[in-house]
């Protein structure tokens, strides 16, 4: 009789938990997942007649002559979403890792405050955020103003709607989830090693190179990925620091279900774009495990 009364107390505890996860996350996974399999209707929406034409649709189009072919047009928008979000990544590592290594090496006392300001940007708006370095960026903006008051430029240079205003936008978004786990992974480390390190002659760069850098490692691989997975669907940087003329996957979905009004092929993209995210984690899980074992062995 404890038993099942401790089973139950159990099932009771997890039941609010396995509600949350069934009605926000699985139910919605499974309407898109049906989505993709239909056809899309006249003025929005879907009609439920099976179809994989949405799917068929990623890499091959009908010309002018009703001829199937091979195109490559949605592969662009992938890999050029693929390049953008690496270099967002690049880009947050090299900003986030000095300031994750400067906030662990403080005194206790001071950690939370800085680390409090490095989340201070989550309090605005994104939209706003973004929109700001609209102000920064363009012919008439911040730098342009800057750079042709100092005289070193007649003329205005062309910084917005680029690859690199979209891949500059990402990195301010999610810079502070790279900074955050990796100085998770340097608040624990062990300064002995380092002492250690000095002790047998090695510099600062030795040093970081082969003690910090390897045992910061699950830190910095948690942050590429809390980085590299939202800066691949990202549509608000790439649509106002883009302007549209740079589209990425996270604008091609958005505008599938909305302007486009194709909400079958919106939810293959999005499809598509999750089964490889989840792929890649699981190849990485995979791998981590392997280490670790290999390690323990």
């Amino acid at each position: 009789m404890s038993d099942l009364l401790e089973r139950l107390r159990h099932y009771i505890g997890v039941l609010p938990a396995t509600f949350m996860i069934v009605v926000f996350m699985l139910a919605p996974l499974t309407i898109i997942f049906v989505y993709s399999f239909l056809t899309p209707g006249d003025y929005g929406g879907v009609k439920f007649e099976f179809s994989t034409e949405a799917y068929t649709q990623l890499l091959f189009q009908k010309n002018l002559f009703d001829e199937v072919e091979f195109d490559t047009s949605y592969l662009t928008i992938a890999f050029r979403s693929i390049w953008v979000a690496t270099v967002a990544v690049l880009g947050s590592l090299a900003l986030g890792f000095p300031a994750a290594y400067y906030i662990a090496q403080q005194p206790e006392s001071r950690r939370n405050t800085l680390l409090l300001l490095i989340t201070i940007p989550f309090w605005t708006n994104l939209l706003i955020r973004t929109y700001c370095w609209i102000l920064v960026l363009r012919d008439t903006g911040l730098i342009n103003n800057l750079l042709i008051g100092l005289g070193l430029t007649d003329e205005p240079i062309t910084m917005l709607y680029t690859e690199g205003a979209i891949a500059l936008g990402l990195v301010y978004t999610y810079v502070p989830f790279m900074v955050l786990p990796i100085y998770a992974a340097l608040e624990r480390l062990d300064k002995r090693l380092i002492e250690a390190s000095r002790d047998l002659y090695a510099n600062r760069w030795t040093t970081l190179r082969h003690v910090t850098l390897p045992l910061a490692s699950p830190g910095i691989v948690a942050g590429a990925i809390l980085v590299f997975i939202p800066a691949l669907g990202a549509f608000i940087a790439p649509d106002l620091l883009g302007g549209g003329k740079k589209l990425m996957l996270g604008s091609l979905v958005q505008l599938q279900f909305s302007a486009a009004r194709d909400w079958p092929f919106g939810s293959a993209l999005t499809m598509v774009i999750m089964s490889v995210v989840l792929i890649c984690l699981l190849l990485f899980a995979v791998n981590q495990r392997r280490n670790e074992g290999g390690f323990q062995h």
